[in-house]
């Protein structure tokens, strides 16, 4: 017998989560909406995987960090999807979606027909076997992206105190657990090949002070050169990485993070696709009717600046789920609502630092503040302007209200005549905007 739904949500994460809560809101009849997940648990808040979960003390667990809590809302439980009619089918991958026929099938040939869909399918990691790096397939060498990888890596720290750790890659999920790791008073290798570690947001003088911060704290950096192979004791773990550059790194534990793909697959020849993504519309409404994408998959219109991107990000899952069920009962109800208007957010924590930009990394940049790493107030950031306007600012060590003041240049982008003033005003220009 095949199940039906007035409305699916395809993936279990942090979109699904908040795409229920929005449904909720807007008014659902039970019966009318299921989850469908290939993980174990109801949607959580996936940043706490690389950051609180793998604390030495008063680790973070599940049920503590289920949507919403990362955005200060109500924690969604189990129990509250019951409460709301709201079916979750849990550990059940769809290994056909056939968008004509809106109809999805799983692994155990069950049929899962719906009215509308919303892909929420996410990214999935790049793997170093796909790439056939010798050795890849050792025991020891983690992934994170779900709570089951998260319960394998923090094992592997318990089982191998005081060892030694090699993370591959220098991006989020590299300083993340290099910071997390060293917590575990684990002897920590972070190895990657850009000439700065997170090259596709830091300027080479935000890098400079994490780099130096990180070194202060023990974690070796290895620049410019890559995991090429990984050698294994009699037991199959992973014992050393070979890397590109014929150094030879000693290693109880290895990480991977260099990056993640959208998960398209199921769809391919069936809805338009671009940069990577699917693509949809201000309202995350796909080429194919009663079809929304949102989160790491949906490429979108990015308002303010007038082109279509991809945003791999924790806030735009959040608010590209909202505005496509907003979208969805709208339509239903022949009202409309406002286009997305998205003002790009990122923000990390590690150690004891705290970072966040906004906006647009794009044009000339100006450094201001004291951004070195021995330094006991540390506060600095960045401005990026383009056709001399603000289009993106940065924050090291900002408060709530520093922290929105940059924001809202981001937002405003006023026009700056004299980047050296601007480096001396510093965060007062921002509170001024």
């Amino acid at each position: 017998m095949a199940k039906s739904f007035k409305y699916v949500i395809l993936g279990g994460g942090v979109a699904a989560g908040y795409a229920a809560r929005e449904f909720s809101k807007q008014g659902l009849k039970p019966g009318e909406l299921a989850i469908i997940s290939k993980e174990a648990v109801a949607p959580y808040e996936r940043p706490a995987l690389s950051k609180a979960y793998l604390l030495p003390e008063s680790p973070a667990r599940l049920p503590g960090f289920h949507v919403c809590v990362g955005s200060g809302g109500e924690r969604l439980l189990p129990e509250w999807y019951k409460e709301k009619g709201i079916e979750l089918i849990l550990s059940t991958e769809i290994v056909k979606a056939d968008l004509a026929a809106k109809s999805l099938t799983t692994a155990g040939g069950e049929i899962i027909n719906y009215q509308t869909l919303i892909i929420a399918t996410g990214s999935t990691v790049i793997r170093l076997t796909d790439f056939g790096v010798q050795g890849a397939d050792a025991k020891n060498i983690f992934y994170l992206r779900e709570v089951e990888d998260a319960d394998k890596l923090y094992e592997a720290i318990k089982a191998k105190k005081n060892g030694k750790a090699v993370i591959v890659g220098g991006g989020y999920i590299g300083l993340e657990l290099s910071a997390v790791l060293r917590l575990n008073n684990i002897d920590v290798s972070m190895v990657y090949p850009e000439p700065w570690c997170m090259p596709r947001l830091f300027t080479s003088g935000i890098a400079a002070f994490y780099e130096g911060y990180y070194v202060n704290k023990g974690v070796k950096i290895i620049k410019g050169t890559v995991a090429a192979g990984f050698t294994a004791n009699s037991d199959g773990e992973v014992k050393e990485v070979k890397l590109k550059d014929g150094r030879v790194v000693e290693a109880d534990i290895v990480v991977v993070g260099v990056g993640g793909r959208p998960l398209t697959t199921l769809f391919k020849e069936q809805v338009e696709e671009e940069k990577g993504g699917i693509k949809t519309d201000s309202f995350f409404k796909t080429s194919i009717p009663h079809v929304y994408a949102v989160g790491d998959v949906a490429t979108f219109p990015l308002k303010l600046y007038g082109e279509l991107r991809r945003v791999e990000h924790v806030d735009h899952s959040r608010k590209s789920a909202e505005q496509a069920v907003k979208a969805i009962k709208a339509t239903e109800e022949g009202k409309i609502v406002e286009e997305y208007d998205y003002l790009p957010y990122f923000y990390s924590r590690a150690f004891d630092l705290s970072w966040q930009f906004y906006g647009d990394n794009v044009g000339e940049t100006v450094l201001f503040g004291d951004n070195n790493p021995e330094s006991p107030n540390r506060k600095f950031g960045t401005y990026w302007i383009k056709d001399g306007k603000v289009v993106g600012a940065f924050l090291e060590g900002g408060t709530p209200e520093e922290n929105k003041s940059i924001a809202k240049v981001a937002r405003v982008q006023p026009p700056v005549e004299n980047l050296d003033q601007l480096a001396k005003e510093g965060l007062s220009f921002a509170s001024k905007v």
